[in-house]
């Protein structure tokens, strides 16, 4: 398959997947605890695991042929069945969940080979993480039927199998293609940044339109976008041109690290942070209580410490800028416990402002030759 722009079948992907994150923060907002957090961070791991096999997916094959698209047709509802169940996965539907994890897990490896038909590297590539990633599903159900700790026990064994455990069997066979596996991230990434905005205007309209929850809400907007910026300024153009330059495993495996592993965190991080609005929205003069207080600045923490990651990843070194602000904005997690919600989320705002101003300014000249070279 040559490159080609990320199509309406794959958008509709996003949207099933996007209402599974939008489930993931209602169970956060629900059970606002650690045990909740924890819940949330695992649900949303397993939802990105899913997802990102698929990215992989539609990247190589075609998903206007009849049988790719139908096969995904399946998957996506099996994606949305699990999506339904998420706010109840850890009390009364794991099995529902587990049973059509395991159904999106199943599809997956049967199109891939389908796909991959006279391509022997790809097919011994999906030979070879098929039993991690079935693995990983069955157990997923079995936690479905388990109870207490032994559930959770089995929730991280089956995350540490499926999302981690490819790591373990090299990049040989795979196939990348730069614009449109770039693309499709950043499409996953602007739809989960509405989905903040989304939070925003319920947790906006389960109080009174005051000035103090306008004020919020422009303030939430604010690190929304400043979200959007720190993604789409330049980074797209970047990475993609980091892509181009390699090739064959090189390629694959900055790809996987990039892509794959460091947006989980930046997706995470969106997620902390839309969860922490809707409570803030709702105790603007107060104190807000530890775990959305966490969330507040933790969420805004994991997305540029993402960014972090994939600078060091390519050069070694975590760079200036955004692993500062990634500190700032970790630093006032005790500040947020003690002060009034909404100076912890001005706090966090001007964080993000003054990092875009060093940008904007700093790497003026830089922004520009890639912009330049992107419009060439």
């Amino acid at each position: 398959m040559g490159e080609q722009r990320v199509t309406p079948l794959e958008l509709f992907f996003d949207l099933v997947f996007v209402f599974g994150l939008t489930q993931v923060t209602t169970v956060l907002s629900n059970n606002p605890t650690w045990h909740g957090l924890a819940h949330g961070l695992l649900l949303l791991s397993a939802l990105w695991w899913a997802w990102a096999s698929y990215a992989w997916l539609t990247n190589v094959t075609d998903p206007n042929d009849a049988l790719v698209w139908g096969t995904m047709l399946v998957a996506m509802a099996a994606m949305f069945v699990a999506s339904l169940a998420v706010p109840t996965v850890f009390t009364k539907h794991g099995v529902v969940f587990g049973v059509a994890f395991l159904v999106v897990a199943a599809m997956h490896p049967a199109l891939y080979a389908v796909a991959a038909r006279g391509d022997r590297d790809l097919l011994a590539a999906i030979a070879r993480t098929t039993p991690w990633s079935l693995g990983g599903a069955v157990l997923i159900l079995g936690a479905g039927f388990a109870d207490g700790s032994l559930k959770s026990g089995l929730w991280v064994a089956a995350l540490v199998v499926g999302l981690l455990g490819p790591l373990l069997i090299g990049v040989s066979g795979w196939r990348v293609h730069p614009a449109h596996f770039v693309e499709r991230h950043g499409l996953i990434v602007i739809i989960a940044i509405g989905e903040s905005l989304v939070a925003i205007g319920f947790g906006a309209r389960e109080t009174r339109l005051t000035l103090g929850v306008i004020a919020a809400a422009i303030l939430g907007f604010i690190v929304a976008a400043s979200f959007w910026l720190a993604y789409f300024d330049f980074f797209t153009i970047r990475a993609e041109r980091l892509l181009e330059s390699r090739s064959g495993g090189r390629r694959t495996a900055l790809a996987r690290d990039t892509f794959t592993y460091l947006h989980l965190p930046m997706v995470g991080g969106i997620v902390l942070f839309a969860f922490a609005m809707k409570t803030t929205l709702a105790h603007l003069g107060n104190e807000l209580p530890t775990v959305p207080a966490v969330a507040l600045c933790l969420g805004p923490a994991l997305y540029l410490f993402a960014f972090v990651g994939v600078r060091v990843r390519v050069t070694g070194n975590p760079g200036s800028g955004r692993f500062v602000a990634g500190i700032a904005c970790a630093a006032l997690i005790p500040v947020t416990l003690i002060v009034p919600a909404i100076v912890g989320l001005s706090l966090v705002a001007l964080v993000w402002v003054a990092l875009h101003a060093y940008e904007l300014i700093w790497w003026r000249e830089a922004r520009a030759e890639t912009r330049a070279e992107a419009t060439a």
